[in-house]
Protein backbone atom coordinates (compact mmCIF):
# COMPACT_ATOMS: atom_id res chain seq x y z
CA UNK A 1 0.00 0.00 0.00
CA UNK A 2 2.67 2.53 1.11
CA UNK A 3 4.65 2.06 -2.30
CA UNK A 4 1.46 2.21 -4.79
CA UNK A 5 0.89 5.69 -3.04
CA UNK A 6 4.52 6.65 -3.50
CA UNK A 7 4.05 5.56 -7.13
CA UNK A 8 0.85 7.21 -7.42
CA UNK A 9 1.83 10.43 -6.05
CA UNK A 10 5.07 10.30 -8.08
CA UNK A 11 3.15 9.59 -11.66
CA UNK A 12 1.99 13.31 -10.84
CA UNK A 13 5.48 14.73 -11.92
CA UNK A 14 6.42 14.19 -15.76
CA UNK A 15 9.87 15.70 -15.96
CA UNK A 16 13.11 14.70 -14.90
CA UNK A 17 13.29 17.63 -11.92
CA UNK A 18 9.92 16.73 -10.44
CA UNK A 19 11.11 13.25 -10.89
CA UNK A 20 14.54 14.15 -9.28
CA UNK A 21 13.21 15.83 -6.66
CA UNK A 22 10.31 13.25 -5.49
CA UNK A 23 12.66 9.84 -6.03
CA UNK A 24 15.14 12.15 -3.35
CA UNK A 25 12.39 12.83 -0.65
CA UNK A 26 10.94 9.02 -1.24
CA UNK A 27 14.41 7.41 -1.19
CA UNK A 28 15.41 9.32 2.41
CA UNK A 29 11.89 8.27 3.48
CA UNK A 30 12.60 5.26 3.04
CA UNK A 31 16.19 4.93 4.59
CA UNK A 32 14.58 6.77 7.90
CA UNK A 33 11.27 4.17 7.81
CA UNK A 34 12.83 1.03 6.79
CA UNK A 35 16.60 1.16 6.64
CA UNK A 36 18.87 -1.16 5.06
CA UNK A 37 18.13 -3.77 2.72
CA UNK A 38 19.02 -7.46 3.62
CA UNK A 39 22.34 -8.23 3.06
CA UNK A 40 21.93 -10.15 -0.09
CA UNK A 41 19.90 -7.70 -1.47
CA UNK A 42 21.83 -4.49 -1.25
CA UNK A 43 23.88 -3.16 -3.78
CA UNK A 44 26.81 -2.16 -1.87
CA UNK A 45 27.71 -5.90 -0.80
CA UNK A 46 27.18 -6.48 -4.15
CA UNK A 47 29.86 -3.60 -4.60
CA UNK A 48 32.07 -5.22 -2.09
CA UNK A 49 32.19 -8.21 -3.50
CA UNK A 50 32.69 -6.97 -6.80
CA UNK A 51 35.86 -5.14 -5.06
CA UNK A 52 37.12 -8.36 -3.27
CA UNK A 53 36.78 -10.11 -7.12
CA UNK A 54 39.31 -7.53 -8.46
CA UNK A 55 41.28 -7.30 -5.56
CA UNK A 56 42.45 -10.72 -5.38
CA UNK A 57 43.80 -10.96 -8.66
CA UNK A 58 45.16 -7.20 -8.25
CA UNK A 59 46.80 -7.61 -5.35
CA UNK A 60 49.84 -9.24 -6.31
CA UNK A 61 50.98 -6.35 -8.49
CA UNK A 62 52.40 -4.06 -6.02
CA UNK A 63 52.17 -0.83 -7.36
CA UNK A 64 49.83 2.11 -7.57
CA UNK A 65 48.64 1.17 -11.15
CA UNK A 66 46.62 -1.98 -9.81
CA UNK A 67 45.02 0.65 -7.50
CA UNK A 68 43.92 2.64 -10.94
CA UNK A 69 42.81 -0.51 -12.80
CA UNK A 70 40.67 -1.58 -9.92
CA UNK A 71 38.98 1.58 -9.53
CA UNK A 72 37.61 1.34 -13.16
CA UNK A 73 37.15 -2.20 -12.93
CA UNK A 74 34.90 -1.81 -9.88
CA UNK A 75 33.30 1.72 -11.06
CA UNK A 76 32.39 0.09 -14.34
CA UNK A 77 30.56 -3.02 -13.95
CA UNK A 78 28.89 -1.61 -10.56
CA UNK A 79 27.45 1.18 -12.82
CA UNK A 80 26.81 -1.36 -15.79
CA UNK A 81 24.84 -3.54 -13.49
CA UNK A 82 22.61 -0.80 -12.54
CA UNK A 83 22.54 0.74 -16.31
CA UNK A 84 21.09 -2.54 -18.00
CA UNK A 85 18.15 -2.85 -15.89
CA UNK A 86 17.38 0.63 -16.01
CA UNK A 87 17.67 1.24 -19.64
CA UNK A 88 15.85 -1.63 -20.31
CA UNK A 89 13.16 -0.59 -18.00
CA UNK A 90 13.60 2.47 -20.00
CA UNK A 91 12.93 1.72 -23.13
CA UNK A 92 10.13 -0.52 -22.59
CA UNK A 93 8.01 2.74 -21.18
CA UNK A 94 7.29 3.81 -24.28
CA UNK A 95 5.67 0.39 -24.97
CA UNK A 96 4.21 0.28 -21.57
CA UNK A 97 3.29 3.19 -19.49
CA UNK A 98 2.91 0.52 -16.64
CA UNK A 99 6.65 0.20 -16.82
CA UNK A 100 6.76 3.83 -15.42
CA UNK A 101 5.74 2.39 -12.27
CA UNK A 102 9.04 0.08 -12.45
CA UNK A 103 11.48 2.72 -13.02
CA UNK A 104 9.83 5.12 -10.39
CA UNK A 105 10.35 2.58 -7.72
CA UNK A 106 13.70 1.11 -9.02
CA UNK A 107 15.03 4.65 -8.81
CA UNK A 108 13.81 5.24 -5.40
CA UNK A 109 15.35 1.84 -4.07
CA UNK A 110 18.50 2.39 -5.84
CA UNK A 111 19.09 5.71 -4.75
CA UNK A 112 17.94 4.47 -1.21
CA UNK A 113 20.49 2.08 -1.11
CA UNK A 114 23.70 4.03 -1.77
CA UNK A 115 23.27 6.84 1.50
CA UNK A 116 22.53 5.40 5.25
CA UNK A 117 20.85 7.38 7.60
CA UNK A 118 19.08 5.56 9.96
CA UNK A 119 21.80 3.39 10.25
CA UNK A 120 23.94 6.04 11.23
CA UNK A 121 22.10 7.81 13.51
CA UNK A 122 21.03 4.45 14.96
CA UNK A 123 24.30 3.39 15.45
CA UNK A 124 25.71 6.55 17.56
CA UNK A 125 22.18 6.38 19.58
CA UNK A 126 22.83 2.58 20.37
CA UNK A 127 26.23 3.26 22.04
CA UNK A 128 25.30 6.02 23.63
CA UNK A 129 21.92 3.56 25.41
CA UNK A 130 24.97 1.45 26.38
CA UNK A 131 26.69 3.81 28.20
CA UNK A 132 24.03 5.36 29.78
CA UNK A 133 23.52 2.05 30.79
CA UNK A 134 27.02 1.37 32.28
CA UNK A 135 28.00 -1.37 29.82
CA UNK A 136 31.08 -0.03 28.82
CA UNK A 137 32.11 -3.15 27.07
CA UNK A 138 29.39 -3.36 25.03
CA UNK A 139 29.54 0.08 23.92
CA UNK A 140 33.27 -0.77 23.24
CA UNK A 141 32.30 -3.50 21.48
CA UNK A 142 29.69 -1.54 19.49
CA UNK A 143 32.14 1.15 18.78
CA UNK A 144 34.57 -1.36 17.36
CA UNK A 145 32.39 -2.33 14.33
CA UNK A 146 32.30 1.51 13.53
CA UNK A 147 36.19 2.68 13.61
CA UNK A 148 39.64 1.43 12.98
CA UNK A 149 41.34 1.82 16.00
CA UNK A 150 41.72 -0.95 18.65
CA UNK A 151 38.59 -0.25 21.56
CA UNK A 152 39.09 -2.49 23.89
CA UNK A 153 40.70 -0.60 26.42
CA UNK A 154 39.29 2.56 25.90
CA UNK A 155 37.74 4.56 28.90
CA UNK A 156 34.30 6.06 28.78
CA UNK A 157 35.50 9.14 27.52
CA UNK A 158 37.57 7.83 24.73
CA UNK A 159 34.49 5.76 23.56
CA UNK A 160 32.29 8.71 23.30
CA UNK A 161 34.96 10.88 21.74
CA UNK A 162 35.12 7.96 19.12
CA UNK A 163 31.62 7.50 18.19
CA UNK A 164 31.30 11.47 18.10
CA UNK A 165 34.27 11.37 15.59
CA UNK A 166 32.57 8.40 13.41
CA UNK A 167 29.27 9.99 13.33
CA UNK A 168 30.18 13.21 12.22
CA UNK A 169 32.65 11.98 9.75
CA UNK A 170 30.63 9.81 8.19
CA UNK A 171 27.44 12.75 7.59
CA UNK A 172 29.34 13.69 4.38
CA UNK A 173 29.90 9.89 3.54
CA UNK A 174 26.42 8.87 4.29
CA UNK A 175 24.15 11.25 2.82
CA UNK A 176 25.38 14.85 1.90
CA UNK A 177 28.18 13.83 -0.99
CA UNK A 178 25.65 11.19 -2.32
CA UNK A 179 22.69 13.95 -2.52
CA UNK A 180 25.27 16.63 -3.64
CA UNK A 181 26.30 14.64 -6.98
CA UNK A 182 22.86 13.21 -7.32
CA UNK A 183 21.45 16.50 -7.28
CA UNK A 184 24.27 18.28 -8.90
CA UNK A 185 24.62 15.75 -11.99
CA UNK A 186 20.72 15.50 -12.64
CA UNK A 187 20.66 19.25 -12.86
CA UNK A 188 23.11 19.47 -15.62
CA UNK A 189 21.65 16.80 -17.41
CA UNK A 190 18.14 18.83 -17.25
CA UNK A 191 20.29 21.85 -18.09
CA UNK A 192 21.83 20.50 -21.38
CA UNK A 193 18.26 18.91 -22.52
CA UNK A 194 18.67 14.98 -21.78
CA UNK A 195 15.45 13.09 -21.76
CA UNK A 196 13.82 13.02 -18.34
CA UNK A 197 14.11 9.38 -17.70
CA UNK A 198 17.65 9.31 -19.10
CA UNK A 199 18.38 12.66 -16.47
CA UNK A 200 17.14 10.46 -13.73
CA UNK A 201 19.32 7.47 -14.61
CA UNK A 202 22.19 10.03 -14.85
CA UNK A 203 21.95 11.33 -11.49
CA UNK A 204 21.24 8.03 -10.14
CA UNK A 205 24.58 6.62 -11.63
CA UNK A 206 26.45 9.61 -10.02
CA UNK A 207 25.12 8.47 -6.59
CA UNK A 208 26.12 5.17 -7.20
CA UNK A 209 29.72 6.03 -8.63
CA UNK A 210 30.01 8.10 -5.21
CA UNK A 211 28.64 5.01 -3.12
CA UNK A 212 31.10 3.00 -5.24
CA UNK A 213 34.29 5.00 -4.01
CA UNK A 214 33.44 5.46 -0.90
CA UNK A 215 33.24 1.61 -0.36
CA UNK A 216 36.37 0.91 -2.23
CA UNK A 217 38.14 3.55 0.40
CA UNK A 218 36.54 2.17 3.22
CA UNK A 219 38.09 -1.46 1.92
CA UNK A 220 41.06 -0.38 0.37
CA UNK A 221 42.17 3.04 1.42
CA UNK A 222 44.49 2.10 4.50
CA UNK A 223 48.43 3.12 4.77
CA UNK A 224 48.88 -1.12 5.41
CA UNK A 225 51.88 -2.75 3.68
CA UNK A 226 49.97 -4.80 1.93
CA UNK A 227 47.25 -2.23 0.68
CA UNK A 228 48.74 1.16 0.42
CA UNK A 229 49.62 0.80 -3.76
CA UNK A 230 46.59 -0.89 -4.34
CA UNK A 231 44.35 1.51 -1.99
CA UNK A 232 46.54 4.81 -3.26
CA UNK A 233 43.84 5.78 -5.87
CA UNK A 234 40.45 4.77 -4.18
CA UNK A 235 41.47 6.99 -1.25
CA UNK A 236 42.49 10.11 -3.40
CA UNK A 237 39.23 9.55 -5.41
CA UNK A 238 37.60 9.72 -2.23
CA UNK A 239 39.17 12.72 -1.37
CA UNK A 240 38.55 14.11 -4.08
CA UNK A 241 34.85 13.33 -4.13
CA UNK A 242 34.46 14.69 -0.97
CA UNK A 243 36.27 17.56 -1.10
CA UNK A 244 33.11 20.38 -1.75
CA UNK A 245 30.63 18.75 0.29
CA UNK A 246 32.48 17.87 3.69
CA UNK A 247 33.20 21.75 3.57
CA UNK A 248 28.97 22.67 2.55
CA UNK A 249 28.95 20.23 5.66
CA UNK A 250 31.09 21.95 7.90
CA UNK A 251 29.07 25.09 7.01
CA UNK A 252 25.53 23.68 7.22
CA UNK A 253 26.66 22.51 10.86
CA UNK A 254 27.51 25.94 12.22
CA UNK A 255 23.85 26.48 11.24
CA UNK A 256 22.95 23.78 12.67
CA UNK A 257 24.74 24.47 15.74
CA UNK A 258 23.16 28.55 15.58
CA UNK A 259 19.24 26.52 14.91
CA UNK A 260 20.26 24.08 18.23
CA UNK A 261 21.05 27.15 20.65
CA UNK A 262 24.82 25.62 21.04
CA UNK A 263 27.96 27.67 20.43
CA UNK A 264 27.92 28.10 16.34
CA UNK A 265 31.04 30.75 17.05
CA UNK A 266 32.90 28.26 18.83
CA UNK A 267 32.50 25.42 16.15
CA UNK A 268 33.20 28.43 13.14
CA UNK A 269 36.34 29.23 14.89
CA UNK A 270 37.38 25.59 15.78
CA UNK A 271 36.83 24.46 12.20
CA UNK A 272 39.02 27.17 10.75
CA UNK A 273 41.17 26.09 13.38
CA UNK A 274 41.14 22.52 13.75
CA UNK A 275 39.91 21.00 10.62
CA UNK A 276 43.62 20.26 8.92
CA UNK A 277 44.75 18.27 12.00
CA UNK A 278 43.07 15.26 10.69
CA UNK A 279 45.41 12.95 8.22
CA UNK A 280 42.30 13.23 5.41
CA UNK A 281 41.69 16.26 3.60
CA UNK A 282 37.79 16.11 4.76
CA UNK A 283 37.16 14.43 7.80
CA UNK A 284 38.30 17.56 10.38
CA UNK A 285 35.61 19.91 8.67
CA UNK A 286 32.67 18.04 10.22
CA UNK A 287 34.72 16.44 13.02
CA UNK A 288 36.36 19.76 14.60
CA UNK A 289 33.34 21.41 13.59
CA UNK A 290 31.05 19.73 15.93
CA UNK A 291 33.78 19.82 18.88
CA UNK A 292 33.64 23.08 18.58
CA UNK A 293 29.55 23.45 18.79
CA UNK A 294 29.93 21.23 21.72
CA UNK A 295 32.81 22.69 23.43
CA UNK A 296 34.32 19.41 23.74
CA UNK A 297 38.09 17.47 22.52
CA UNK A 298 37.55 15.04 20.44
CA UNK A 299 41.02 12.69 20.72
CA UNK A 300 42.39 10.03 18.49
CA UNK A 301 45.60 9.03 20.89
CA UNK A 302 48.34 9.27 19.03
CA UNK A 303 46.87 10.75 15.72
CA UNK A 304 44.98 14.34 16.33
CA UNK A 305 42.98 15.82 18.48
CA UNK A 306 40.26 18.41 17.77
CA UNK A 307 38.63 20.97 19.75
CA UNK A 308 39.10 22.48 23.62
CA UNK A 309 38.53 20.80 26.26
CA UNK A 310 35.78 23.57 27.87
CA UNK A 311 33.56 20.94 29.04
CA UNK A 312 33.96 17.52 30.35
CA UNK A 313 32.37 15.03 27.53
CA UNK A 314 29.54 12.87 28.84
CA UNK A 315 27.09 10.64 27.37
CA UNK A 316 24.91 13.50 26.63
CA UNK A 317 27.16 14.71 23.64
CA UNK A 318 26.65 12.01 21.69
CA UNK A 319 22.90 13.11 21.49
CA UNK A 320 23.55 16.52 20.43
CA UNK A 321 25.81 15.39 18.17
CA UNK A 322 22.97 13.01 16.74
CA UNK A 323 21.19 16.16 16.34
CA UNK A 324 23.13 18.64 14.90
CA UNK A 325 23.71 15.23 12.20
CA UNK A 326 19.87 15.07 11.82
CA UNK A 327 19.52 18.68 11.18
CA UNK A 328 22.35 19.20 8.85
CA UNK A 329 20.69 16.17 7.12
CA UNK A 330 17.81 18.25 6.53
CA UNK A 331 19.35 21.16 5.84
CA UNK A 332 21.01 19.95 2.66
CA UNK A 333 17.54 18.53 1.81
CA UNK A 334 15.84 21.62 2.04
CA UNK A 335 18.89 23.00 0.38
CA UNK A 336 17.97 20.74 -3.10
CA UNK A 337 13.69 20.95 -2.62
CA UNK A 338 14.18 24.75 -2.94
CA UNK A 339 16.34 24.14 -6.17
CA UNK A 340 14.59 21.86 -7.26
CA UNK A 341 11.36 23.80 -6.69
CA UNK A 342 13.42 27.18 -8.11
CA UNK A 343 13.66 25.01 -11.65
CA UNK A 344 10.04 23.80 -11.32
CA UNK A 345 8.86 27.20 -11.13
CA UNK A 346 10.85 28.49 -13.97
CA UNK A 347 9.17 25.71 -16.16
CA UNK A 348 5.94 27.10 -15.68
Amino acid sequence: MLIYLILMITELYSNSIYMLLTILLFALAFDLLIGEFPAKLHPVVWIGNIISFFKKYLIKYDNKISGLVISICVIAVSSLIVLVPMLIIKHFIYLNDGMIYLFKLAALLLLSSTFSVKLLLDSARDVGEDLKNNNLNKARQAVSYLVSRKTSELNKEHVISAVIETLTENIPDSYVSTIFYYSIVGIIAFLLGFNDFTVVILALLAALIHRVVDTMDSMLGYKTEELYNIGYVPAHLDDILNYIPARISGYLIIISAAFLSLNWRGAYYIMGRDARNCDSPNSGYTMATVAGALNIQLEKEGVYTLGDNLHPIKVECIDKAIDIARLTIFLITIFFFFVFMDLILLQL
